[in-house]
């Protein structure tokens, strides 16, 4: 009986996440879509004109960190939720794919942008910290499967998708300050730099160190 409701629950639980994240990967797609085709003055690239016309390059990493993060979203998380599909172990090539991309297409034009990043001094450290620590926790999840260290693997993988999903919670987070509080823009740059990512690592620790994950 204990074992039957301990299962239900495990079942709900992981339908709400499974029903949660989709909803969040859509409305991200949503906005990579906006993105498509690529152009110069679309969305947010319209208060990044300066960077734009001053920085040849800035388009390039720009578009590569936009069409990659999504990939990697998706990636990440049929590789966290180890599905199987047809004897086809989808955990094991969403893997692959997903420390590809980080490790040379979405960590690394992120820290780029980053140096370029709206808010000011604060905000341009907290997202290059980021990017630094993505590509450091990715690439050590990547070692740890090499070595057949798969305990010590997995809690480098949840590491990296809780830093992967800053994506959405930096969103989230704007909106409810944006909703609650109405600073200026400069200020929920700032705000939202560090928000987005700190807690996401801080619960992921929390979690590993209680031994959940």
């Amino acid at each position: 009986m204990l074992a039957s409701i301990k299962n239900r629950s495990s079942i709900i639980l992981k339908t709400g996440l499974l029903l949660c994240f989709g909803y969040f990967f859509w409305l991200m797609l949503l906005l990579t879509f906006e993105y498509i085709p690529a152009k110069s003055d679309v969305s947010f690239l319209m208060i990044k004109q300066t960077e734009v016309i001053s920085h040849p390059e800035y388009l390039s990493f720009f578009y590569s960190h936009v069409y990659s993060s999504i990939l990697v979203l998706l990636t990440g998380f049929l590789a966290i939720i180890r599905v199987k599909f047809n004897k086809i172990k989808i955990h094991q090539y969403a893997g692959k794919a997903y420390v590809f991309v980080i490790l040379f297409l979405a960590a690394p034009t992120g820290i780029y942008m980053g140096f370029f990043a709206n808010g000011g001094f604060f905000s341009k450290t907290s997202f290059v910290i980021l990017g630094i620590f993505w590509w450091f926790s990715t690439f050590k999840a990547y070692q740890l499967i090499r070595q057949k260290n798969y305990k010590a693997h997995q809690k480098w993988m949840w590491r990296s998708f809780a830093l992967t999903l800053s994506a959405i919670t930096l969103r989230l987070w704007k909106w409810i300050i944006v909703y609650f509080f109405h600073p200026s823009p400069m200020d929920v740059y700032e705000i939202v730099a560090w928000l987005g990512w700190i807690p996401n690592i801080l619960l992921i620790e929390l979690l590993i160190r209680k031994k959940i994950l």
